[in-house]
């Protein structure tokens, strides 16, 4: 290779077959073309085939693949450290040796850094194999952004483009004894001192693989170790920028990920010894800098934990971290204002104020509403030709005089709804108006609040799920009613005479209770029409097969069309 290349691709190795192999393969295809890439690759002491695939693709294209083998070193920061040194390409772009890329994504941010002069790229990344990618950057088109657009401080990883005389001129380099995030300080620098960060989002550039036994490096550090990191990774950010509301952009990020995965749900399981020294540090940082702008804008599950952690509430912390998945939370409605009622709330001996525990208007609480939200009782009440379905939900929300119903709903929920349990419907949602008879009183305990509904049944063939609409913060809740293990009542026929119906309450393979009414003798057209209307099946071409099917009939009764007719 004569000229310089347009980019070096850096490549930090250590123990990644196969995912190696898929990784070098992406690089050698791309559409910029080998004559303008180099590929820098560094093998960290690798005790697998690694570094045999790696002198493998450096026979095949000598040209365009650099190996070094070195011993190894603990992490990807020597490694990436000692490619930057050999790397000559006008922009160099760094991936991780277990992930892969687009075929065009060089070719792409070269074009868009060449066009708008960009000192940082960040292509399009997405997970794999359940990796997770903050998405905020990449839901608008091609784009330049600042260091405190939101989504910016959620991608600090170094698998960006960047110019690299920009990364020689303010000497930017890995710090070699960071265990894990090593490239959070490289990245943070770049994008504090980048004339201009583009992000390449029409096209998906990165594919980010979680490994199938989870030893990415990330999934393989200790509570300490990342704490520690965190800390360093904090103030060196503290250092580069002045305290405002850029500094509070980029460091919400931190509470909100780095330091919130700290106090998650294995965090009860861990000696104590480890709690007090976690919380300690979090309590340091926080301290240091967790404004009223960060702490507000945080959602209140992260806030409260961050807050119970400063306040060294290692008790009440580790409560709150285990309740939750099984008892959900209760929101307390004072007037306007609602609260989360976690351990710790108004509690004098920790002194946290109410608006560490209050829902603000972005905070979404499907998550805390579905576990606490129980079936107590159920059944039918049936008047002449008439059946009620009833029901007696306890709902975990306290001071509610209005906003909560109980209705049938037709339609299966959003698959986004499966992990949290519930959702939270947009503003602009049509909600039908409830009927029968709704009344809310609050529970004998004060801690919820129990909605007792009558629904009269239709005469309807349909399965409706019975599902709980709650007004919390300003928003509007919908949360499936649970039934799994709990006994239903038994199918009851019911309706006018010669025209019975069956109603039964179910409880569907997400085990949520659902109200199946149906026509106990339907009319013969009706269950010829339901047998023929398969999922997928386009009337038209029941139609069609309808007929042939009569006209075979009519023939193998020797039946004959009378010559010279004419369909009409």
């Amino acid at each position: 290779m004569s000229a310089a290349p347009d980019v070096s691709v850096v490549v930090a190795v250590y123990n990644t077959m196969p995912y190696l192999t898929e990784c070098l393969n992406s690089l050698v295809k791309q559409t910029i073309g080998r004559e303008r890439l180099e590929i820098v690759a560094v093998d960290d002491g690798s005790t697998d085939d690694s570094g045999r695939e790696l002198d493998r693709f450096a026979a095949l294209y000598p040209d365009t693949v650099k190996v070094i083998h070195q011993a190894n070193s603990g992490g990807p920061a020597a490694p990436s450290n000692r490619a930057l040194e050999l790397a000559t390409g006008r922009y160099v772009y760094f991936i991780g040796s277990d992930d892969y890329l687009g075929e065009e994504a060089l070719q792409r941010m070269v074009k868009y850094a060449d066009k708008h002069d960009s000192d940082v790229v960040v292509g399009k990344m997405v997970g794999t194999n359940g990796r997770y990618v903050h998405q905020a950057l990449f839901q608008h088109g091609d784009r330049d952004v600042s260091l405190d657009e939101p989504g910016v401080p959620f991608t600090l990883a170094n698998t960006k483009l960047f110019r690299r005389e920009m990364v020689e001129k303010y000497k930017l380099r890995f710090p070699e004894h960071m265990a894990v995030g090593s490239d959070q300080p490289f990245t943070i620098e770049a994008l504090v001192r980048a004339r201009k960060i583009s992000v390449v989002a029409n096209y998906t550039c990165y594919y980010a693989v979680k490994r199938g036994d989870a030893s990415n490096i990330t999934y393989r550090a200790d509570h300490l170790s990342r704490l520690e990191c965190t800390a360093e990774m904090m103030n060196f950010a503290a250092g580069l920028i002045e305290a405002g509301p850029q500094r509070d952009a980029l460091l919400r990020r931190h509470f909100t990920w780095e330091l919130a995965k700290l106090v998650q749900d294995d965090f009860p399981a861990l000696d104590r010894e480890v709690r007090v020294k976690i919380c300690a540090g979090i309590a340091r940082l926080a301290d240091a800098y967790f404004t009223d702008g960060i702490r507000d804008a945080m959602d209140v599950k992260r806030r409260v934990r961050i807050a119970l952690a400063q306040a060294g509430a290692v008790d009440e912390l580790c409560e709150a971290i285990v309740s939750e998945p099984e008892n959900g939370v209760t929101f307390v409605v004072e007037g306007e204002h609602v609260f989360a009622r976690y351990p710790g709330f108004r509690d004098p001996r920790i002194g946290l104020a109410d608006h560490v525990f209050e829902v603000l208007a972005g905070d979404s609480v499907a998550a805390q509403l579905a576990p606490g939200t129980k079936l107590l009782a159920s059944d039918w009440e049936q008047q002449g030709d008439g059946l009620t379905y009833s029901a007696s939900v306890r709902v975990p929300v306290v001071g509610v005089t209005d906003g909560m119903t109980l209705r049938l709903t037709k339609g299966a929920m959003p698959k986004s709804a499966d992990k949290p349990g519930a959702r939270k419907l947009k503003p602009n949602h049509k909600t039908p108006a409830p009927v029968g008879e709704q009344l809310v009183k609050p529970a004998e305990d004060g801690a919820a609040t129990v909605l007792h509904a009558r629904i009269p049944l239709e005469y309807v063939t349909a399965k409706r799920g019975v599902r709980v609409y709650v007004d919390v913060a300003g928003a509007t809740y919908e949360v499936p009613v649970p039934g799994a293990g709990l006994p239903m009542p038994l199918a009851r026929r019911w309706g006018r005479e010669g025209d019975p119906y069956r109603a039964s309450a179910i409880v569907n393979d997400k085990g949520r209770v659902v109200i199946d009414t149906a026509q106990m003798y339907p009319p013969k057209s009706a269950l010829v029409l339901r047998a023929l209307a398969a999922p997928g099946r386009k009337l038209k071409s029941l139609a069609v097969r309808s007929r042939a099917v009569g006209v075979r009939k009519l023939k193998s009764a020797g039946f004959k069309k009378p010559t010279g007719s004419k369909r009409k």
